[in-house]
């Protein structure tokens, strides 16, 4: 892994804005690549002047809907025995799909777009929106109102780490776990405000 680590940080750094753009629709495309590594390393490169925030955040955001839009595709035309069957092809571990589902089948629609902030989970949760044959613009406005934060945030916390951006390769799962919480009672607290707003009302 650590030299196909190197080989992508190589890629980004030669072509920037459009290797973010191919390696993170790779990652959403169920090929096992961490975010972190791409989107830290854009925040570092954001750092050196190498990079824009905006920039970086745009190319990681569009590779990311195409990934997902790839696997929600598949999903959708060859449903679960054709990704059981070819699926190891392209490094899709059964394991990590059971989780997906376990998922989808548990939160629904609401799984597309907490999990595009957990580790493992979010790289997969398209097969099984595309199994369920949900609907496309529905699953692309919660991959996207999904995506958008965590993308922001891991190139945000590579730009603040600087030098030291590779301790989100260490770090990730815990700080998506710890965001997603955050996230959880933001919505939460504004769901409650609203519902006493309107019993005042």
């Amino acid at each position: 892994m650590e030299n196909f680590s190197a080989m992508f940080l190589s890629f980004i750094q030669s072509y920037g804005y459009f290797a973010v753009a191919l390696l993170m629709a790779m990652e959403n495309a169920c090929i096992p690549i961490p975010s972190e590594l791409i989107l830290g390393f854009a925040g570092y490169l954001v750092f050196a002047d190498q990079m824009s925030f905006g920039g970086a955040t745009v190319f990681g955001m569009i590779g990311g809907m195409a990934g997902s839009v790839f696997a929600y595709w598949v999903g959708h035309k060859g449903g679960r025995p054709f990704v059981d069957r070819y699926g190891h092809y392209f490094f899709v571990k059964r394991s990590h799909l059971d989780m997906a589902q376990r998922w989808f089948d548990k939160y629904g629609l609401k799984a597309v777009f907490f999990s595009r902030m957990l580790p493992v989970v979010r790289t997969f949760i398209s097969l099984p929106a595309g199994f369920a044959h949900v609907d496309m613009k529905k699953f692309l406005a919660l991959t996207f109102l999904g995506s958008l934060p965590w993308t922001m945030l891991i190139i945000f916390a590579g730009m603040m780490l600087g030098e030291s951006w590779q301790l989100l390769t260490e770090i990730g799962h815990e700080a998506s776990i710890a965001f997603v919480v955050i996230v959880i009672v933001i919505i939460g607290g504004w769901y409650l405000r609203r519902k006493k707003r309107r019993r005042l009302e």
